[in-house]
């Protein structure tokens, strides 16, 4: 019935414009008692020349005003006429976490080189290049010039010292022998075991042991090498704790507040094409003034020991959640010219899909990625325009295509 009227419309949309358009031609030339326009012309009479230009320009007029009453009648019965064509996404409520995304190399505080107490050859060596050793394991030893001899003497020395006051204390307690020879014996005794403590606590220092558990990253002086004590060029090895690792990056103060002990945090290293999760595990309780941040502590754990100290890695972490979020794509939004923001949702949906966009103004939140959280503006279980939101404007009818959920829409 639809299709029959809008073709009858257009069938006298058509037999108007001919009409008049015969109506015309007829008055110009078909009768033989009015001049002609060519003949007005000819004749050179500006008042008749003016004359007939105002008759065509109301015969053109009644024209226009016509054709335009059929054009509003046609766009007012046809539902053929063509709609911009969108799709939505309904609104949804879901989890929304803020990353701060940042860079850092990663480090170790067991990350040291072994110097040599004192000078001497080094005549032995324990350990290999890429060797995993304990806390206190012996790496090396140094010539000690006959002091293990030494106190090889003074041990001996001591266990007769010993056996002497033992005997003395005895004979005292039982009150035999003076009272001095005791005390004699007792200082003997003590100042030989001091002795012996001295030269042990000495000679410990030929022996280079690990400080804790590690990696021989590196054996600097061979065997038969002498050595010296402190200085740079003195150090004999390098050792590496990978199994205690972490990331100390520079966070900008306005973070402060969010940015706290215990956060999530997500460590990717570009060259190992690696993502870790992990925690804050420390913050700085200083901002430093050059560059107006506090430090952040990321334990980093290495059970691959792929991981090595001054690794370069991004790290995002969590300063923000909102487990009852709106989140919509930072593409559909645009801005008035009083700087508002605002995005189109779809109004009085009909059972052809056919439905009203309206406008609606919105306020933003913390951006991650391509989207962006809505504060107000939008409500849970709206449906906003998604493809062709840019084209559309507010009132106006749009087709829609399909609606999917906000979840989807992400993917």
């Amino acid at each position: 019935m639809k299709n029959d009227i809008s073709r009858n419309i257009e069938t006298m949309k058509t037999t108007l414009i001919l009409t008049v358009l015969t109506a015309i031609i007829l008055s110009a030339c078909g009768d033989k008692n009015e001049s002609s326009l060519e003949s007005i012309i000819a004749a050179g009479d500006m008042e008749a020349i003016r004359e007939k230009k105002n008759e065509i320009v109301k015969q053109q007029k009644t024209l226009e005003q016509e054709i335009a009453l059929l054009d509003s009648v046609i766009s007012a019965r046809d539902t053929n006429k063509k709609l911009p064509l969108v799709t939505t996404f309904r609104a949804q409520l879901q989890n929304f976490d803020h990353y701060v995304e940042l860079q850092g190399d990663v480090t170790t505080k067991q990350n040291v080189l072994i110097y040599p107490e004192v000078a001497g050859t080094l005549i032995k060596v324990y350990v290999e290049k890429g060797q995993k050793v304990g806390k206190g394991q012996l790496l090396a030893t140094i010539d000690d010039g006959g002091m293990n001899s030494q106190l090889q003497q003074m041990k001996t020395q001591l266990a007769l010292a010993k056996t002497t006051y033992e005997r003395q204390e005895r004979l005292w307690k039982q009150k035999i022998g003076s009272e001095i020879q005791y005390l004699q014996a007792k200082t003997t005794y003590e100042a030989q075991d001091n002795a012996v403590r001295q030269m042990e606590s000495q000679l410990s220092k030929f022996s280079m042991r690990a400080p804790f558990s590690g990696v021989i990253d590196d054996v600097i002086r061979d065997q038969g090498t002498v050595v010296l004590p402190g200085g740079p060029g003195s150090e004999v090895f390098r050792i590496v704790n990978l199994s205690n690792m972490y990331i100390e990056v520079n966070v900008p103060e306005t973070y402060i507040a969010n940015i706290t002990p215990g956060k999530n945090v997500k460590v990717y290293f570009p060259v190992l094409n690696e993502t870790i999760e992990s925690k804050v595990r420390q913050t700085g309780n200083f901002i430093n003034p050059d560059n107006r941040s506090f430090t952040v502590e990321i334990p980093v754990p290495n059970r691959s020991g792929k991981i090595k100290p001054n690794l370069t890695a991004k790290v995002q972490i969590n300063d923000y959640r909102n487990d009852q979020a709106i989140l919509i794509p930072q593409s559909i939004i645009s801005e008035n010219a009083e700087g508002e923001q605002y995005a189109f949702v779809v109004k009085n949906i009909d059972a052809e899909n056919i439905a009203e966009a309206n406008k609606s103004i919105i306020e933003t939140g913390k951006t991650q990625g391509d989207y962006v959280e809505v504060l107000s503006g939008i409500a849970n279980g709206e449906s906003v325009i998604q493809e062709g939101a840019r084209s559309v404007k507010d009132g106006q009818k749009v087709k829609i295509l399909n609606t999917v959920g906000n979840e989807q829409a992400r993917k």
